[in-house]
């Protein structure tokens, strides 16, 4: 009996186990309050090929400049200002800082 109820309790907690890691959404990150100034966590996050809209969350105060978005050509020099590179999909695959 003590053999059967370890084995039930071992698939029930299996089974607990895999329904979570199922159901749990994927952790969005946290947003990046100014300017970009870590270019190593920012190309990381890059690495992702973010959609505009989750890039728009993670670094709300940098302006997004998509290929349907007109601007002007200033030079800034704080990383405040992203024009990047979409592939097929609309993702974000690279681009600079203008």
């Amino acid at each position: 009996m003590n053999r059967f109820t370890t084995l039930f309790f071992l698939a029930v907690l299996g089974a607990a186990a895999v329904t979570a890691c199922q159901t749990a959404p994927a952790a969005q990150p946290k947003p990046v309050a100014g300017f970009v100034t870590d270019m190593k966590a920012f190309d990381a996050f890059i690495a992702t090929r973010p959609t505009p809209e989750q890039f728009r969350a993670a670094y709300p105060d940098v302006i997004l400049v998509t290929p349907d978005m007109m601007t002007t050509r200033e030079m800034r020099q704080n990383n405040s200002r992203y024009f990047p590179k979409l592939d097929a999909e609309g993702r974000i695959v690279g681009g600079s800082f203008m």
